[in-house]
């Protein structure tokens, strides 16, 4: 009877055992990434080229979907925003201005998120190839001798774009119409209708028409010219305009993120999928082939950098007379 006794207890102890470790286990089911812009642009497409190496990774299927809108992807974000399981990712452009200065989200960024930074491409000024603005000089001529009569795209109001766009406009001293978009792929679509004139979203995002030869870019938001592969050499706007050095560069970090607060071993789980799927030939490959400079930040070094990104986005921002709150009232230091 006491042989049985300790068969049965160790059978127990084996039992209980098991179940914690499968209850810990991560993930169990297929994960969601709620990317917070159109599909098409550019932080949708980076968003599911990762996922979907992730995915393998994990052994379970991660399935992205959109839901734009709101100020800097507000309506995702309080869409994925709700109790930390591991389950629900936002795509999300880290660099931009808080949507707390345009008014719909009200948290800061590293107390709502654990980041994994993807990394980005820089911004270009561009026309369609029939334009009769040949130069940014006719684009900047044009618009001081016609106020509110170029038409400028916004790609997802408080996007790194539409930071660009602002300060494009502050640093040239041009007034122009501002037509809102729900994301980069939609205003370029715009553009290529005639409902735009001119439109700035970044290199990877319009670099397919630029080689096609249905955009023309004009410049570049850079501290410096930089030169693409079968694209060509792009002139930075920088040194033509100075004034623009007062607020650019402004960097672009495409990523994604999970609410904070989940269990160490999963968020450990996520963290190396993610590190796996940034250095696979896939993902190398694509970001070379497609002008992004990859980064694959997570962790303190992400936070860090999301937390310069946001004091730097949100207070340009307010400086520059967009933004509807004050950085200062959340918490978000000046940079």
């Amino acid at each position: 009877m006491k042989a049985i006794s300790i068969f049965f207890s160790a059978i127990a102890a084996i039992t209980i055992v098991g179940s914690v470790t499968a209850a810990d286990r991560y993930p169990r089911r297929n994960i969601t990434n709620v990317v917070a812009h159109a599909a098409g642009g550019g932080t949708d497409v980076i968003n599911r080229i990762v996922s979907h190496e992730m995915a393998k990774i994990l052994d379970v299927n991660i399935n992205v979907i959109n839901k734009p809108g709101g100020s800097g992807g507000s309506i995702a974000m309080n869409y994925v925003y709700k109790p930390a399981d591991g389950y629900t990712l936002i795509g999300q452009v880290w660099s931009l201005a808080n949507p707390v200065i345009f008014g719909g989200w009200d948290h800061k960024y590293s107390q709502a998120w654990d980041f994994f930074l993807i990394g980005g491409s820089p911004d270009v000024v561009s026309v369609t190839a029939d334009s009769q603005f040949q130069t940014i000089e006719a684009v900047i001529d044009y618009a001081k001798k016609n106020p509110n009569k170029l038409r400028f795209n916004i790609a997802s109001n408080g996007s790194p774009h539409h930071l660009n766009l602002l300060a494009f406009l502050k640093g040239t001293g041009i007034e122009v119409e501002q037509i809102p978009y729900p994301g980069s792929a939609p205003s370029q679509n715009a553009a290529l209708a005639g409902e735009v004139d001119v439109v700035i979203t970044s290199v990877a995002e319009q670099a397919e028409l630029i080689k096609g030869r249905k955009l023309r870019a004009l410049g570049l938001l850079t501290a410096e010219d930089e030169e693409f592969e079968g694209i060509g050499k792009i002139p930075t706007l920088l040194n033509k305009y100075p004034d623009l050095k007062k607020y650019l560069p402004i960097p672009q970090v495409l990523g994604m993120g999970v609410k904070k607060g989940l269990p160490d071993h999963a968020l450990q789980a996520l963290n190396e999928a993610f590190a796996k799927a940034i250095a696979t030939e896939t993902v190398q490959k694509w970001a070379v082939d497609k002008y992004y400079v990859l980064t694959g930040e997570t962790g303190e070094a992400a936070t860090r950098k999301v937390n310069q990104l946001e004091s730097l986005f949100s207070w340009t921002v307010y400086d520059l007379g967009a933004g509807k709150n004050n950085p200062a009232d959340f918490g978000i230091p000046k940079p």
